[in-house]
């Protein structure tokens, strides 16, 4: 301090500097640059206050204070050119950049239901038209109601036909297809007569192809009451695949098996690409399969509550994306849950 040993006189000349080098600054890169040589740590005016005890003792109290005055005035300064800088910036982007206002705007892409939604609401709606009512069962399951109930018991070799995800709970799974719904409904309004169908997601621990998805939608449809025949199931099927397909379709009803129904079959429409004569999308068999069905097994019957001697009942199974792909002739089913707009824009 030899050569200031007037220390207000030296902080009077740091402030008359700081003050005089702001109004040179342009831009936030000379402003940062300002911050640091006038209010750094090692700035002039910060090292004032490190040798504030090297002073007499009677003037350390004025030389403080007098330094922490000039630090709030070039902080404020700081402050002012920040909030200038800004504005010019401002200025300077809409002079050039400017907007016609009067342009019109980009039109919002609108919101729409995604394609297996939608073949979902027409089923059901059709179904409605019928008489049926909608019934959810949960997507987790356990063993006894998704096989066991079934007419499957642990050492039925029918189990293979569908790979299950179990979880780590004993006897918890995830449900493989609706059907366990069937027992569910049954014993809730057993002995009254019954016509639901059961929509919902189903999972099988099975490779993904062009032609299978580890999760899938499946509509389930069960109708039990007193005198219910297979004719029944057949212009209930019927009346469906005209609704859905068109009024001129044909049907085929091919024998079948499943565990939880006797008889059971296969429904075939006449392939509406090629009208039965034969092409790739049916494989050359002029037909195409859209579900399968039957009558509801007597055990299947019993186990939810319903004498099989008094009452019988007719069920059915379909998936809804795979009566889009027929409908919209749609070649992978992995193209369901891409999430690619390209795809879903179509429907």
């Amino acid at each position: 301090m030899e050569n200031h040993p007037d220390p207000l006189q030296r902080l009077e000349e740091i402030r008359t500097k700081a003050l005089a080098e702001a109004q040179t600054v342009q831009g936030e890169a000379e402003l940062s640059q300002w911050r640091v040589v006038h209010l750094g740590r090692s700035s002039p005016l910060m090292q004032i206050f490190s040798q504030l005890p090297q002073f007499p003792k009677e003037m350390r109290p004025a030389i403080g204070q007098r330094a922490n005055q000039i630090k709030q005035s070039l902080e404020a300064a700081l402050v002012e050119l920040n909030q200038t800088l800004k504005e010019a910036a401002l200025r300077h982007s809409l002079e050039a950049d400017r907007l016609d206002i009067t342009l019109p705007g980009r039109r919002p892409a609108p919101g729409r239901l995604h394609p297996s939604t939608q073949i979902l609401r027409e089923i059901t709606r059709i179904f409605a038209e019928m008489g049926f009512q909608v019934y959810n069962s949960p997507d987790v399951e356990t063993d006894e109601y998704n096989f066991e109930l079934l007419n499957m018991p642990a050492y039925h070799p029918a189990r293979d036909m569908w790979d299950t995800f179990y979880t780590t709970k004993p006897g918890v799974i995830l449900r493989t297809h609706t059907s366990p719904g069937q027992v569910r409904v049954m014993r809730e309004r057993s002995p009254e007569p019954i016509r639901v169908i059961l929509p919902g997601m189903c999972y099988r621990y099975e490779p993904v192809s062009a032609r299978s998805e580890m999760q899938f939608n499946q509509v389930e449809g069960l109708a039990v009451g007193r005198h219910i025949t297979f004719g029944d199931l057949k212009g209930t099927l019927t009346d469906f695949a005209r609704r859905m397909f068109g009024k001129d379709v044909r049907i085929r009803l091919r024998p079948s098996y499943f565990p939880f129904t006797e008889p059971s079959a296969e429904l075939d429409i006449e392939c509406f690409v090629c009208g039965g004569v034969g092409c790739p999308v049916c494989k050359g068999s002029g037909w195409l399969e859209i579900l399968g069905c039957g009558m509801v097994h007597p055990v299947v019957l019993q186990n939810g509550g319903y004498d099989p001697e008094v009452y019988s009942g007719y069920a059915f199974g379909m998936g809804p994306e795979r009566t889009a792909m027929l409908r919209y002739r749609i070649e992978d089913i992995r193209y369901f849950w891409e999430n690619d707009v390209r795809f879903l824009e179509q429907f």
